[in-house]
């Protein structure tokens, strides 16, 4: 019989855990997944990037660097490249104000 050659094509997805337990200890595990990963990609946004907001420009230093979030330019929180290039660091007041806008907008053309 003839060997047929191939190749393991591996996903991107990361694998799936069981969780099993309570309601509350599967949402525990969830959130922390979460806040792991969205921590990962925060402290690599601001070493790319800076301590400073793109929109305002107001530098921050490592008393207040808690002030600085990272905004996903598309929209998609999951859009994490590894070049930074949906990211960009801004102070709370500057995201609250493009989120704020959007929202604002959206109601606009509803009444429309």
């Amino acid at each position: 019989m003839k060997r047929r050659a191939f190749t393991v094509r591996r996903s991107n997805r990361p694998v799936k855990k069981e969780i099993t337990g309570s309601v509350r200890d599967i949402v525990r595990e969830i959130t922390r997944d979460r806040d792991i990963k969205n921590e990962q990609y925060r402290e690599q946004s601001l070493k790319m990037y800076g301590l400073m907001c793109a929109r305002c420009g107001r530098e921050f230093d490592h008393t207040d660097r808690h002030l600085l979030t990272v905004h996903h330019k598309d929209g998609n929180h999951n859009n994490n490249p590894p070049d930074g290039s949906n990211w960009e660091n801004l102070c709370t007041y500057c995201h609250d104000d493009v989120h704020g806008r959007n929202f604002f907008a959206d109601e606009e053309e509803i009444k429309e």
